[in-house]
């Protein structure tokens, strides 16, 4: 088992040490830049008390002595250093010992597994086992469906079955809403949920990310309804934009609580704030 070592610690030293020499001869600002430089530049240095660099250190590791060497990071509550990650990274074949990490206890360990392992198709399965669990954090659960929106045609199946088996239904539909393949059953799906009115500002976005322009006809039978609100009426405009489509009509939304809210933040429009939108 290697070694534990905190390398933002080290480099936090020589830092202190680099900036005391330098003292006034950067402002703030040009620290900014010059900062994330120098780590980089730190990542190639042999550290003599290590016997390595820090990109070097965890090169030489197995692809199991990475991950140990990440959930003792994470632990033991020493600072999980960029090296370690872009090593994890970088190699593809590190990713599936990462998987188990997914069901760790520790939220802040999950996380970092996901954004690690990212889109790799390799985890789905794990990623919808993880959102099957009733108890999973909402944190690990918005980054594990991040990435699935990311390969959204080969989440397809899985996000399908969930879907119907009542798994987080809204999360479901935003990565069906993002395939590319255009599917019968999946823009069925997302016409139903626009059409049960729950959510339509959600629901439209949907619509608008799919892109089959043959949700237009009821969009536009929606956006003309005397009964939206402003929101929704400022997301099926969008959606229909979006499928190629345009809504010209006035409209009056003077009386609407949101839009009131919108214009007493803003600068009022040229209609002198009387509401109408065109």
């Amino acid at each position: 088992m290697k070694k534990l070592i905190d390398f933002d610690a080290i480099f936090d030293e020589k830092l202190a040490e680099y900036m005391q020499r330098n003292a006034g001869k950067y402002t703030e600002k040009q620290w900014e830049d010059i900062i994330p430089k120098l780590y980089r530049q730190f990542g190639d240095i042999v550290i003599p008390a290590v016997g390595a660099s820090p990109k070097g250190y965890y090169a030489a590791m197995s692809d199991e002595e990475l991950a140990e060497a990440l959930v003792r990071h994470t632990r033991e509550g020493v600072p999980v250093p960029d090296f370690l990650c872009r090593e994890l990274e970088a190699r593809k074949s590190c990713r599936e010992a990462l998987i188990p990490l997914l069901f760790d206890e520790d939220t802040a360990l999950q996380t970092l597994a996901v954004n690690t392992i990212g889109d790799d198709e390799r985890a789905f399965p794990a990623y919808f086992r993880l959102l099957r669990t009733g108890n999973a954090d909402e944190n690990v659960v918005e980054a594990v469906g991040e990435q699935l929106k990311m390969r959204a045609d080969a989440a397809k199946g899985e996000a399908l079955s969930c879907y119907k088996e009542g798994v987080r239904p809204e999360l479901m539909l935003e990565i069906l809403s993002r395939c590319r393949s255009r599917d019968e059953e999946v823009y069925s799906l997302l016409l139903s949920a626009f059409r049960t009115e729950e959510n339509i500002p959600m629901h439209a976005s949907y619509l608008a990310a799919y892109g089959d322009a043959r949700a237009l006809e009821t969009l536009l039978s929606y956006i003309d309804r005397e009964d939206i609100t402003f929101l929704e009426f400022q997301e099926l405009r969008y959606a229909i934009e979006a499928l190629g489509g345009e809504y010209t009509k006035p409209r009056d939304f003077s009386s609407d609580p949101y839009f009131q809210e919108v214009m007493a933040q803003s600068v009022l429009p040229e209609d002198g704030g009387k509401g109408e939108v065109n």
